[in-house]
C-alpha cells in the first residue's frame, strides 16, 4: 500500500511539474511575412508592428500569465517559401496560432497546413477567397478586394462615371480583385471598356495605358495590385498626360504610395481603413482613439509613418489576444472558436463582427473613400 502512494504521489508530482513548466513556456506567435521583395512595403510595417506589441504585451506582464514569443520567417514575396515557411512553424517550432500571409499568394500557400493542423490562422491578406468558402481554422482582418471594387464603383456611381477601364495585377491579389471587380460591375451600373492587366515586377505599364488612353469612351481608370507596380502605373499616368479620374485599391493604402508615386497621386481616390487619417476622424468616431494610439506608438519607435498594413497586423495580434484571454486557455480549438465569436472589436480597420459564416467580420461601412490633395490623404466628399 506504502508502495503504491509513493507512486501515486511521485506520478501527481510529475504531472504538477509538467504543467507549471507549461504555464511557464511561451506563447508562440507564428508569422511567415514579406518583408523583402515586391510586397516588402506591406511586410515590412506588419513584421515592426507585430515585434512592437508583442514586447509592449510582455512588458505588461503577457497573456493569461505568460509572455509570448514571436517566431517570424521572411518569404521574400514568394509563395513557395512561404508554404515551407508555415509548415516549419507547425511541424518543428511548434507554434500555437499563426498570424501572417502578407499576400493572399502566401496565405493561400499556407492554408491547407493550418486547416490540417488544427491551427488558427489570422491572415493579413486581401482576398475574397481567403475566407470564402469559409475556412475552419482562418480567418482575415483586411477588407475584402470584392468590397474595394464595391466601394470604388459606390463612389463612381455618385460622381456620373458609368465606363470603367480596369488594369489589374497579374498576382494573386490582382488576379482575385480582377476577378470581383468583373463580378460586381453591373451591379452598380458600371461597364468595363478597357480590361488590362501587368505583371508584379513590371518596370513600365506604357503599352497598358497607351491602349486604355486610345480606347472610346473611358471616363475612369481603376487599378487593382499592391506593392510598387500601381505607384508606377500612377507615375506612367501622368507622363502620358492622362486626365481621366484615377482610383487605386487598398492594396497601396499607404504613405509609402504617395513617396513611391510623388506628385502624379495627386487626386488618385481608393478606400481605405481609418488608419491612414487618424488625426482627420471626427472626434466621436469609436475607431480615432485605436488607431491614434497605433500611429504615436509605431511613429514613435520606427520614427516612420503607418501604414493600413502594419494596422492589419495589429488586429490579427489583438485579435488573437483577446481570443487567448476569452478562451482562458491557448487550446487551438478554443481559441479558434473563441475567434469565430468576436463581436463588437473596435480594431484599426473597423469593428469586427465574425460569426461561423463570415470569418472576417468587417462591413463596407469600415472603409473610407479617401483622395490624394497636396500630397497628403484627405477625406473625400
Amino acid at each position: 500500500m506504502k508502495s503504491l502512494m509513493k507512486k501515486f504521489a511521485v506520478g501527481a508530482m510529475l504531472a504538477l511539474g509538467s504543467l507549471a513548466a507549461a504555464a511557464n513556456e511561451p506563447i508562440k506567435i507564428g508569422s511567415v511575412l514579406s518583408v523583402t521583395g515586391p510586397a516588402a512595403f506591406l511586410g515590412d510595417p506588419e513584421l515592426k508592428t507585430l515585434q512592437l506589441y508583442v514586447e509592449d504585451l510582455n512588458k505588461k506582464g503577457g497573456v493569461l500569465g505568460r509572455q509570448l514569443q514571436l517566431v517570424h520567417y521572411d518569404d521574400g514575396s514568394d509563395a513557395n517559401k512561404a508554404n515551407g515557411f508555415a509548415k516549419r512553424l507547425l511541424d518543428d517550432d511548434k507554434v500555437d496560432i499563426l498570424i501572417g500571409g502578407t499576400t493572399t499568394g502566401a496565405t493561400m500557400s499556407m492554408v491547407p497546413l493550418a486547416e490540417k493542423s488544427g491551427t488558427p490562422f489570422i491572415s493579413l491578406a486581401g482576398a475574397v477567397v481567403i475566407i470564402e468558402p469559409v475556412k475552419k481554422w482562418v480567418f482575415k482582418t483586411p477588407h475584402t478586394d470584392r468590397m474595394a471594387a464595391e466601394k470604388v464603383f459606390e463612389d463612381m456611381k455618385k460622381r456620373g462615371l458609368s465606363k470603367v477601364a480596369l488594369l489589374s495585377e497579374t498576382s494573386g491579389f490582382g488576379q482575385s480583385g480582377k476577378k470581383e471587380t468583373e463580378a460586381v460591375a453591373g451591379k452598380y451600373g458600371i461597364t468595363l471598356v478597357a480590361n488590362e492587366t501587368y505583371g508584379p515586377k513590371d518596370t513600365d505599364m506604357s503599352p497598358q495605358l497607351t491602349k486604355i488612353k486610345t480606347t472610346p469612351g473611358v471616363q475612369a481608370v481603376f487599378v487593382f495590385g499592391l506593392g510598387q507596380g500601381p505607384a508606377i502605373v500612377t507615375k506612367n499616368y501622368k507622363q502620358l498626360g492622362i486626365t481621366l479620374p484615377l482610383y487605386q485599391s487598398h492594396g497601396v493604402a499607404s504613405d509609402e504610395f504617395l513617396k513611391l508615386a510623388g506628385p502624379a497621386a495627386e487626386g488618385v481616390r481608393l478606400p481605405s481603413p481609418a488608419q491612414l487619417i487618424p488625426e482627420k476622424l471626427p472626434a466621436g468616431d469609436p475607431q480615432k482613439p485605436v488607431v491614434t494610439a497605433y500611429d504615436k506608438a509605431y511613429k514613435e519607435r520606427y520614427k516612420q509613418d503607418v501604414s493600413t498594413f502594419g494596422g492589419y497586423a495589429y488586429d490579427g495580434l489583438m485579435l488573437a489576444v483577446d481570443a487567448m484571454k476569452r478562451a482562458g486557455s491557448t487550446d487551438k480549438a478554443k481559441v479558434r472558436d473563441a475567434i469565430e465569436a468576436t463581436k463588437g472589436y473596435i480594431g484599426s480597420s473597423g469593428k469586427v463582427n465574425m460569426s461561423a459564416t463570415d470569418h472576417m467580420g468587417l462591413d463596407l461601412s469600415s472603409f473610407r473613400m479617401l483622395e490624394v490633395k497636396g500630397g497628403d490623404w484627405t477625406i473625400s466628399q
